[in-house]
């Protein structure tokens, strides 16, 4: 549901089944994330299918923390607005058997929406509605713990003003996906949970994937963390209604993959069908996000709900699906997956540094200033303030900066690191490298 927001360059996008011994890419990949659960940085589970053989699957950290009751492969995680897929896929089976068409007018089902004579099934798939994303209202929190009935999520939702002319352009909105699922349940005459469950769960024998209700650790369901700075500590629930079909879906990341790979190979929708689901507009496809890692492009979509992430993916061309669901984020998850797929691939990667040192206060004084980069629209100022020096860029919030050394520091939470020299530093963050110069 909620979307993360990288300081100057994104990218997005990851237990014991595999054949003994492993692989060595499959070795360093647990390293790798044994290395961020040992510091505090993760905790979550992985898994990788090539084709339709699950090469790498592993749980990392707990499913409780509090009772010390680790996670495994089983572990089921909220998976926010992954649950969008699932959603899409409905939508296009039932355009496919005509109980639905793409052109259909949102005033078919909710005449009080404002431009619903405007606004069609293709704009709320692809975020062109213009409907306002009802979970960026700041009375959303207030209300998310508790069940909302539609009657009353419909009332708050008809008092929004549009954000902009349907088709125009794009821009995410949950509200577009909240009511493709009461679409679907108008014309089906079910719940929307027990849609997914006969037209996708049971079709794909899918064990651990279902609408999430009250967290049950004796269903092997996994709570949200964040870190506190000394503890994982237990994120507040959310009550599924307040999701629906934007982001009430609970799953391992075994069934994602397998989920994803039925759905390009043909098992849930024809082929014309994932073909439009894959039609781009203002970025946006119907359903389905595409990311870039080097010259491959996966399609999938990511996912985020009280504290847990996840990320979903799929390279055609190689048949190779990737998924990473975390209920402990306390490092940038975009770097995590950069990391595993760039290990996956044998590309040149680089552990990150996750040590701190102890910096004299003389020293961290010496680095205040603004720094600028030729090319570069943002400017990043550095103010030493409480013992801590902290990085701010123009128009954004700013973030304390880790010290590795006397001259290297690091934000893990962005995958960020700083390397200051003479007048300047160097900033490396997903994959690349900027010089900025005092001014």
């Amino acid at each position: 549901m909620k979307k993360s927001i990288l300081l100057i360059i994104a990218f997005v996008m990851a237990a014991p089944a595999f054949a003994q011994p492993m692989e060595p890419r499959f070795v360093k990949i647990d390293s790798l994330l044994s290395y961020f659960t040992a510091n505090n940085k993760f905790m979550g589970s992985v898994s990788i299918r090539d084709k339709d053989k699950v090469v790498f699957e592993r749980a990392y950290g707990y499913a409780d923390a509090e009772n010390k009751i680790k996670a495994n492969a089983d572990t089921k995680y909220k998976i926010g607005s992954i649950t969008k897929m699932f959603t899409s896929v409905v939508i296009f089976q039932l355009m496919e058997e005509k109980k639905l068409s793409p052109d259909a007018k949102l005033s078919q089902f909710f005449p009080n929406i404002k431009n619903a004579d405007s606004i069609t099934i293709t704009n709320l798939l692809n975020h062109t509605s213009g409907l306002y994303n009802y979970t960026n209202d700041s009375i959303f929190g207030s209300y998310v713990t508790a069940f909302q009935p539609r009657k009353a999520m419909l009332k708050r939702i008809e008092a929004y003003e549009p954000a902009f002319s349907p088709g125009s352009t794009a821009d995410y909105s949950n509200t577009n996906y909240l009511f493709l699922g009461y679409i679907i349940e108008d014309i089906l005459k079910k719940p929307y949970k027990d849609v997914v469950e006969e037209r996708i769960v049971k079709k794909l024998g899918l064990k651990n994937t279902y609408y999430f209700g009250k967290i049950n650790p004796r269903r092997n369901e996994a709570y949200s963390y964040h870190f506190n700075g000394t503890e994982w500590e237990r994120h507040e629930e959310w009550n599924e209604s307040a999701a629906g079909a934007a982001g009430a879906m609970q799953s391992t990341p075994t069934d994602l993959t397998k989920f994803i790979r039925a759905l390009f190979e043909g098992k849930l929708v024809k082929k014309a069908s994932l073909d439009e689901m894959l039609q781009f507009d203002y970025g946006f496809g119907k359903g389905i996000f595409s990311f870039p890692f080097g010259e491959r492009r996966f399609y999938g979509h990511n996912g985020g709900i009280e504290n847990f992430t996840s990320s979903l993916g799929y390279y055609p061309k190689d048949g190779l699906a990737i998924a990473l669901n975390v209920n402990g984020d306390n490092y940038d998850g975009n770097e995590i997956m950069i990391g595993i797929l760039s290990i996956y691939y044998k590309l040149p990667y680089r552990f990150p540094n996750l040590k701190t040192v102890t910096v004299a206060p003389e020293i961290l004084k010496g680095y205040e200033g603004t720094y600028a980069s030729p090319g570069v629209p943002l400017k990043i100022n550095i103010k030493y303030t409480d013992g801590v020096l902290m990085a701010q860029a123009t128009g954004q919030g700013a973030f304390p900066l880790n010290p590795a050394s006397e001259t290297e520091f690091n934000f893990n939470p962005a995958g960020i690191n700083i390397i200051f020299k003479d007048n300047g530093f160097t900033i490396y963050q997903g994959g690349t490298e900027t010089e900025f110069k005092k001014e």
